[in-house]
């Protein structure tokens, strides 16, 4: 359960956060919302893929692993790759809303937080550490992503890119993962679209996103490699 408040320098003068990343973290998982304003990053890494949101539209997410709760980039306390999600990297910040515009709130139950170990939140004279900068940096990655996100899945859609997509994944003859409930760019539709429909969506700076999504599928032979070696215990 979230214990989130409102971040003040004064009062949390001596809160710390703990780096590194590992199960006790919550990094423990198989899949991970993403957003627009990372694809750039993500696709050199992760396979990225869609599933309808509750009350409609679309959320995109990137896969960590094959079973529930296996995140296969961990390894000794870290990340293992070039980009870490902006979800992940936000660690124990999140953004609330107010009339007057967002305000950064701190989840005090957060195990990344205390108060004796970690980097600090704060200066000593009250200003931002390097830490809450950084953290900061995903906290706005993700905030522009969320707007972005729903127009870009709109006009996809207006274009009738977006299409159901089915991965199944056999590692032997015994071994086999579907995946359902997915969806991810048509290549066929993409490729199909029309001069007037490219330029809209690159126009919209959407055009991009929908290739690096495409792109993202060819990590798929990365997530089969570190699951097999997983397996083998390298």
């Amino acid at each position: 359960m979230s214990n989130a408040v409102l971040l003040d320098n004064v009062k949390h003068h001596d809160l710390r956060v703990i780096g590194g990343h590992g199960q006790s973290f919550g990094d423990s998982v198989n899949e991970i919302p993403v957003f627009a304003t990372e694809f750039a990053e993500l696709q050199r890494d992760y396979p990225l893929y869609f599933r309808e949101a509750e009350g409609g539209g679309f959320q995109a997410f990137a896969l960590l692993g094959l079973d529930k709760d296996e995140n296969l980039f961990l390894a000794d306390g870290q990340w293992q790759a070039r980009h870490v999600p902006a979800m992940s990297q936000r660690g124990p910040f999140l953004i609330g809303m107010r009339d007057d515009g967002p305000m950064l709130m701190v989840d005090l139950d957060h195990p990344r937080l205390s108060r004796s170990e970690g980097e600090p939140v704060f200066l000593p004279h009250g200003g931002n550490a390097p830490a809450l900068e950084r953290h900061m940096r995903a906290l706005r990655t993700i905030h522009q992503g969320v707007e972005i996100n729903a127009a870009m899945f709109a006009a996809l859609q207006a274009e009738g890119l977006i299409a159901p997509v089915e991965i199944a994944i056999r590692l032997d003859d015994t071994t086999e993962y579907k995946m359902p409930g997915l969806f991810s760019i048509s290549q066929e539709a993409l490729s199909s679209l029309s001069g007037e429909a490219l330029e809209r969506l690159n126009r919209a700076g959407f055009l991009s996103l929908a290739f690096q999504v495409v792109a993202s599928m060819g990590n798929m032979a990365r997530i089969i490699e570190l699951k097999n070696r997983k397996r083998a215990g390298v």
